[in-house]
């Protein structure tokens, strides 16, 4: 299998409504199930919960391995369009170094997407890589773990960031980062190889080799839930990558992947 995604998976609350399985591993189930490759979720939540995630558990499109919890990450996310306004309902669980054990041998790309900034410590991120590119999502950087409404600011360990290939980051998350607009220059700050400034419905921005390359939408999807699209685009760019495209490349096919997953979604099917 080319890609594991690790993190945890999330109880969410949309809209005010019933409890949804959320978090990456919950999308990237899906995002590995259309793409027919295989990979590997590794994930994480409270035995108590499993009745919330078995569904998702059992019609993923990868193996999933399942490790002990004593809490489940928590969220409610209400929405106006793209724009969504979220709290944090509970803290997951802090991943350790150990953890790494959980990857499967022939994994050639780690993607991490952590739900807060406590998920995953420098040293959890290195003993993920191991000489393998690593992707990580840059939530993990800018969003502050306490229980409330969602708070995100720049107070991050720059040393988070010393395994990492690959940074996703939104259009907010990379304003706070940079502490104003982000451009190649507060790109090339972050000391990172490749950064993709995700664009919602108009696509992303990859900063790579001293280059900077907006990559359009694949094609629009109109009147559906986006949540998780990104999550769906990072599966997507992790593969390509470990299946040798370049940086350009391989979000042209992430992009491709998340519109065949929204179109999939309006259908009713996801």
């Amino acid at each position: 299998m080319a890609v594991a995604v690790v993190g945890n998976f999330a109880c969410d609350v949309v809209d005010r409504g019933s409890a949804t399985p959320g978090g990456c591993p919950r999308f990237a189930a899906d995002a590995f199930r259309l793409l027919g490759r295989g990979g590997q979720i590794v994930t994480r939540f409270r035995d108590e919960d499993e009745a919330l995630f078995r569904p998702i558990l059992d019609s993923a499109g990868a193996s999933v391995t399942v490790l002990p919890a004593a809490a489940t990450s928590g969220f409610s996310l209400d929405y106006a369009g793209e724009d969504r306004e979220m709290g944090v309902t509970a803290v997951g669980e802090v991943w350790r170094p150990a953890d790494a054990l959980a990857l499967d041998a022939e994994v050639r790309w780690v993607h991490v997407a952590p739900l807060l900034r406590s998920d995953f410590p420098p040293e959890t991120l290195a003993a993920l890589a191991d000489g393998r590119p690593l992707s990580l999502d840059g939530q993990g950087l800018v969003r502050v773990p306490r229980v409330g409404r969602l708070e995100i600011d720049a107070a991050y360990d720059p040393a988070l960031l010393a395994s990492v290939t690959t940074v996703k980051l939104s259009e907010e998350e990379a304003r706070v980062v940079a502490g104003g607009p982000f451009d190649g220059g507060a790109a090339a700050l972050l000391g990172v190889p490749e950064v993709l400034l995700t664009l919602g419905s108009h696509g992303a921005v990859v900063f790579a080799g001293g280059g900077e390359t907006f990559v359009p939408a694949a094609w629009p999807v109109l009147g559906v839930q986006t949540t998780g699209a990104g999550d769906a685009f990072m599966v997507g760019y992790a593969t390509a990558r470990a299946d040798g495209a370049d940086a350009v490349e391989a979000a042209r096919q992430a992009s491709r992947l998340v519109a065949e997953l929204l179109e999939e979604r309006k259908r009713g099917v996801g």
